[in-house]
């Protein structure tokens, strides 16, 4: 399926909004982690006591009391422990639904924060907030590392945040495309935009792959990859006509508003015989007239048909 395009840009606000969101679900699952072993350990202390005898000479009466305060305890233990799994297999679904959804995974996360306080914000009543943030993860290859500072602001009235400062390092990778765009996301602190514009810039990245392959893998004699598997060109040869070529060149743009778009463009090399020979100027017009079959066909129709037209007898 041809993966759609993102929208455009929204705001800061909103970015770091949902980002919150997001990351605390995963503080929520580690304070969850946490208490669910400290409940466990409890639990098998008590079941330990329960076990043990009691020295000759203890008062029985008190050991009675104690019993059934263990019980009570180790009741109350594991029904608190149930709700904690409970909880915690619920986040854990949440997390492994947006990993799959979106192809980000976050594997590393820690937080810090830190409470602004001065004599105007405690006569006004207005609490400031910085956390600063610092995760690692991956898109599918694309492997990232973000560290951002939110600043929330609470009053009587209302809560809002917004991004102080991002700072984006990428893993050396073979498209060129996403340094600007990395620079253009650090410079709008809009964490939302580049986590959207990344999973349709990699998804848009595999279907362009998985095409290139299906065509070198159904016609080897005549498709070349000058790059191999992840070549953003497609030379189509004429085993009949040597000398002839036409080479499909596939960039992924990301524009000003983080929105992704395939850009594909047609190359012909032609020998100068039948360039001369070429009366109707089928060559010269042969790059506009690949942008309309585009629009008319779609990709893959697209590609198929110059193939055929190049490889049949007659041509």
């Amino acid at each position: 399926m041809v993966p759609a395009s993102s929208a455009g840009g929204l705001k800061v606000s909103e970015g770091a909004r949902r980002l919150k969101a997001a990351s605390s679900r995963g503080l929520a699952m580690d304070s969850l982690r946490a208490e669910t072993r400290a409940l466990e350990a409890e639990i098998t202390a008590l079941r330990r006591a329960c076990v043990e005898l009691p020295d000759p000479g203890v008062d029985t009466t008190r050991v009675r009391r104690s019993f059934q305060e263990i019980r009570q305890s180790d009741s109350e233990g594991w029904e608190s422990s149930k709700d904690l799994r409970s909880r915690l297999g619920h986040l854990e679904s949440e997390l492994l639904f947006l990993s799959t959804l979106t192809g980000i995974n976050i594997r590393n996360y820690s937080q810090r924060t830190e409470d602004i306080m001065n004599a105007e914000m405690t006569e006004t009543g207005t609490k400031k907030v910085l956390q600063r943030h610092r995760l690692s993860g991956n898109c599918h290859m694309i492997t990232f590392q973000l560290e951002f500072q939110i600043l929330e602001i609470q009053n009587k009235e209302s809560v809002s945040s917004v991004i102080t400062d991002l700072s984006i390092i990428m893993e050396p990778t073979e498209y060129s495309e996403l340094s600007e765009f990395v620079s253009r996301a650090e410079e709008r602190r809009d964490l939302f935009m580049f986590f959207r514009s990344l999973h349709f810039f990699v998804e848009w990245c595999e279907y362009r792959k998985r095409t290139f392959k299906h065509f070198k893998e159904k016609y080897p004699e005549v498709v070349h990859l000058s790059e191999g598997a992840s070549s953003s060109c497609m030379g189509i040869r004429s085993p009949r006509q040597p000398g002839f070529e036409l080479v499909i060149v596939w960039r992924i743009q990301i524009d000003e508003e983080g929105k992704v778009l395939p850009k594909l463009d047609l190359l012909t090399q032609v020998p100068l015989q039948a360039l001369e020979l070429d009366k109707n100027r089928v060559v010269e017009t042969a790059p506009f007239s690949f942008r309309t079959l585009l629009g008319v066909l779609g990709i893959e129709a697209t590609l198929e048909s110059l193939i055929k037209s190049l490889c049949t007898e007659e041509n």
